[in-house]
């Protein structure tokens, strides 16, 4: 291997330390995470910080990703085909529900919005695309884990559940009735799981294997959106679902 790619190797090391769990790192942190010695790890972070892929807070000297990261990830977004999809699906729900609708995909063991459709109720869930949320306690997340394949599933669970709310599922045992219900039904909900307050009622977009490769929820205030409500309306939510995943397939097989 040459020097350069090594160096490029080494750099894509060093931006893949940050996540949700660990959105802030010392250089001695990453320098331990990614095993280089400190000098290595500074002359990285230096040119990282040029190009501004990080950015370092003077008065704390904590890394954190950089400006440029967030616009690359937004030209991705803005090219991908699935929002496009989506859209008029998206902007449907939230004119028959009056809740924000949120179209999110699995990274790691987090769900990341990537389209958002706020609720233009007063009283709402606060979301923007970028966000992450853990999977096993969103209703998103529910549904990707649910129909993902086992080595997926065992990663996600791997990296347990922390105790989020009081109504945060804490066991395997209890995932795995969830993500039986949720297979049988074709949509999942969470109750206030990963916020106080906040429900969400969703369902996947399939690929032609059956693979997830999205999900689209409804989400809002628990006091307008009760679990009977969830109920009611997760089988419309598992329809569209479906439309946008035959839709999506179907722009597929056109390129």
């Amino acid at each position: 291997m040459s020097e350069s790619i090594r160096a490029v190797e080494r750099a894509l090391d060093v931006l893949l330390c940050f996540s949700s769990k660990t959105p802030e790192l010392t250089m001695t942190q990453i320098s331990e995470r990614v095993g280089m010695h400190k000098s290595t790890v500074h002359r990285l972070l230096a040119t990282l910080e040029a190009k501004r892929f990080v950015q370092r807070d003077p008065a704390s000297g904590l890394y954190k990703p950089g400006n440029r990261l967030l616009q690359m990830a937004f030209l991705t977004l803005e090219k991908n085909d699935l929002r496009e999809v989506a859209a008029p699906y998206m902007r449907q729900l939230n004119e028959i529900y009056r809740e924000t609708i949120t179209l999110s995909i699995l990274d790691d063991s987090d769900m990341v919005y990537v389209a958002v459709d706020a609720s233009p109720q007063t009283v709402m869930l606060a979301a923007k695309p970028g966000q992450r949320l853990p999977a096993f306690c969103t209703a998103s997340g529910k549904v990707v884990i649910a129909y993902s394949p086992e080595s997926i599933v065992n990663e996600i669970f791997a990296q347990g559940f922390p105790e989020y709310t009081s109504y945060t599922i804490h066991s395997t045992e209890t995932m795995l009735h969830i993500i039986s219900l949720v297979r049988e039904r074709g949509f999942a909900y969470s109750e206030q799981e990963y916020e106080l307050g906040i429900n969400a009622v969703a369902a996947p977009i399939l690929d032609k294997g059956k693979v997830p490769v999205a999900a689209i929820a409804v989400a809002g205030p628990a006091y307008r959106l009760s679990v009977d409500k969830m109920l009611e309306i997760g089988p419309y939510i598992a329809s569209v679902a479906k439309e946008i995943s035959r839709e999506y397939e179907f722009s597929h097989r056109q390129k």
